[in-house]
């Protein structure tokens, strides 16, 4: 909202420019600039949009020197400990936590939607055997809007609500098949009689030979790392879901566009780098080593799962991620496997020394998320793609939120240009 009485005042060569002030439920005012140029003739710059608001949104605040993280306003640590990841889904969609009865409306209508077109195995088949499941599913997903022409209109509210329930629902198949291509094993299909994360499961590690039975802890653990990831505000991914929809592009292929963005190791790749980096510290002997480099400021290593860009104070997903750490490892025992006892030891020295308290390095929810996802049996190269599809969610809620925004516009950023000014073409022959 906008409070009239309150306005920024800045001053170029001698002229005073009033700027409008915005003043949100929770954080920081903003200030408008949108007139800016217009009015005074100049950008702003900001590399990484890191102090710019490209949106107004309703659906996710984070206070990161509170270490708070609110869903339409419930705490992050609630819904994890109270409620279930397709009842965080509706949530994140429509605003409200839903009736038992929208509840289970909303449940029996992703089961419904959880198999995908049949034609589309045959594409899975076009891709290399060792093809890395996140290129896999960026073209899977981005070939989704040639196999479902019915809710590609994004004029059309009825089409956007088809196109959110299918890539919520479908997103886990997906994920699966591109794992099981990637091992050589046949695809499993995806069976209505089970939870949405036991389902996910059973589609990664059963086989045909004989009978799964998903384990209730290993699946509450992973509808748990599904709920963490679901949605985090305008991080890059989301802002790149946001640019594409921004020019009207269908929704298969906005999603596709974040599914690229996450790739990056900077962002959804980084339990996966933190993984590499407990198998490089090898043993447990050598972790003071590892935490001697860490603290000397001339060596570019760095404890990889340890602090966040956003969090100032402990992530609070991280807390509720370790709780489920803890019961998957003792569910699964550790024992024989030394990467995760490295972790375990690396997360007990570093938070019992002062400097990583002091700078407030603290695990993050991207340690304990690659330990459990290692202990259940998922290689790393699949640590991403299970990021990708806890994350549709949130995505598919910021490209509904946007498309229903009359403010809306496509995104065209500027730039401050540093090359040559104007020259005269030279023909080959003088240069």
């Amino acid at each position: 909202m906008t409070d009239s009485s309150k306005t920024a005042t800045l001053t170029i060569d001698g002229t005073s420019y009033d700027l409008p002030l915005l003043s949100p439920t929770a954080g920081p005012n903003v200030i408008d600039i949108r007139k800016l140029y217009a009015d005074a003739g100049v950008f702003t710059y900001d590399p990484g949009y890191t102090s710019t608001a490209s949106c107004d949104s309703t659906i996710t605040f984070i206070d990161g020197a509170k270490g708070e993280l609110l869903h339409r306003g419930y705490p992050i640590d609630q819904l994890a400990e109270k409620s279930h990841y397709l009842e965080v889904c509706y949530l994140l969609l429509y605003g409200n936590l839903p009736t038992a009865s929208d509840l289970e409306e909303f449940e029996a209508t992703i089961t419904r939607h959880t198999m995908i077109h049949e034609q589309m195995h045959n594409f899975f088949r076009g891709f290399r055997r060792d093809a890395h499941p996140m290129a896999t599913m960026v073209g899977v997903v981005g070939a989704m809007s040639a196999f479902y022409h019915d809710s590609t209109d994004i004029s059309d509210p009825r089409q956007r609500e088809i196109a959110s329930h299918r890539m919520i629902a479908k997103m886990p198949t997906i994920a699966a098949m591109a794992y099981k291509y990637s091992i050589g094993q046949p695809f499993v299909y995806p069976r209505n009689d089970l939870d949405y994360a036991s389902n996910f499961l059973h589609m990664c590690f059963a086989v045909p030979a004989e009978q799964y039975e998903v384990d209730p802890i290993l699946s509450r653990a992973m509808d748990r790392i599904f709920i963490l990831h679901a949605d985090h505000e305008q991080n890059a991914s989301t802002s790149t879901v946001r640019l594409a929809s921004s020019s009207g592009a269908n929704p298969f292929a906005c999603i596709a566009a974040g599914i690229a963005c996450l790739w990056g190791p900077a962002h959804g790749g980084a339990n996966q780098a933190c993984l590499e980096m407990l198998k490089e510290i090898g043993s447990v002997e050598r972790i003071p080593e590892f935490i001697a480099r860490a603290k000397d400021k001339d060596d570019p290593f760095r404890l990889m799962g340890f602090g966040h860009r956003v969090y100032k104070n402990f992530d609070p997903r991280a807390k509720v991620m370790k709780q489920s750490a803890d019961e998957v490892l003792d569910l699964l025992g550790i024992e024989n496997n030394p990467v995760l006892q490295v972790a375990k030891e690396l997360e007990k020295q570093a938070l019992e020394d002062p400097y990583f308290a002091d700078k407030k390095l603290f695990p993050n929810v991207d340690f304990y998320s690659g330990i459990i996802l290692e202990a259940m049996g998922f290689p790393t190269s699949m640590f991403t793609p299970i990021f990708a599809l806890s994350r549709t969610v949130g995505w598919i809620s910021q490209w509904k939120e946007q498309l229903s925004d009359p403010a809306h516009k496509i995104g065209r950023p500027r730039q401050l240009y540093l090359g040559e000014t104007a020259r005269n073409y030279i023909d080959v022959e003088d240069r």
